[in-house]
């Protein structure tokens, strides 16, 4: 089934040439027709293919989508608007963005298939790092799954330089125990959002960091 047209990519083309209100409600019935409706669509397409596999959440599209509109608060860029549209479909959705789950981000130039847990306070930080000395056989396992590897590369994230001496033994073992963020993200041409296979590529993604994911949850989760 194919969710988007190549309308999708070409109000976000236009939008980055005119990047104001003004111009945005005079297409705010395009955007609605072209990007909004279709990526709402798609989001439930996907919340329903995991549920399929077992996934429990209850989260609708509204959930699980950030907002278009950009916070230019304190940023020296005033453009009001994103030019891309960005869930992640978890359980709790975008209202937690701290647990881990699957992140989508559909715009004109790239696409973005990833997950992971990326916004981690101080204590959720530590509960992580804990959770990987505690189980190193199994961080290294779920760090080094082929289908993980295949898909994403390997996890992402800043390193602290110092980290707690408790975790300094695991160094070797599980180097990524110093990170600051564990995600991953895969990368993709726009134009495949526009083809039949997109809802079949997301969640084959989704699958292949499962347990990565779920890793990271029973890190969090006491």
């Amino acid at each position: 089934m194919s969710y988007f047209s190549i309308a999708y990519i070409d109000f976000f083309k236009d939008l980055a040439a005119n990047n104001n209100r003004d111009w945005f409600h005079e297409n705010k019935k395009r955007y609605e027709a072209d990007v909004k409706k279709p990526f709402e669509n798609f989001i439930q397409a996907v919340v329903d293919r995991m549920k399929d596999e077992g996934y429990e959440t209850e989260i609708a599209p509204k959930d699980a989508i950030f907002r278009i509109n950009r916070d230019i608060r304190f940023s020296k860029d005033k453009s009001p608007y994103k030019l891309n549209r960005s869930a992640i479909c978890s359980k709790y959705g975008r209202k937690d963005k701290s647990y881990p789950g699957l992140y989508l981000d559909f715009g004109p130039e790239k696409v973005w298939i990833g997950g992971g847990a990326y916004f981690l306070d101080k204590d959720m930080l530590y509960d992580v790092r804990d959770h990987i000395s505690r189980n190193p056989k199994k961080a290294r396992k779920v760090l080094d799954n082929a289908e993980f590897k295949s898909h994403y590369g390997e996890v992402r994230g800043e390193k602290n330089k110092i980290i707690p001496k408790e975790f300094k033994p695991m160094l070797e073992e599980v180097p990524e125990i110093a990170n600051k963020q564990f995600y991953y993200m895969s990368e993709h041409r726009p134009d495949i959002i526009l083809t039949d296979q997109i809802l079949d590529v997301v969640i084959d993604h989704w699958k292949a960091s499962r347990e990565m994911e779920q890793f990271l949850i029973e890190g969090m989760v006491r």
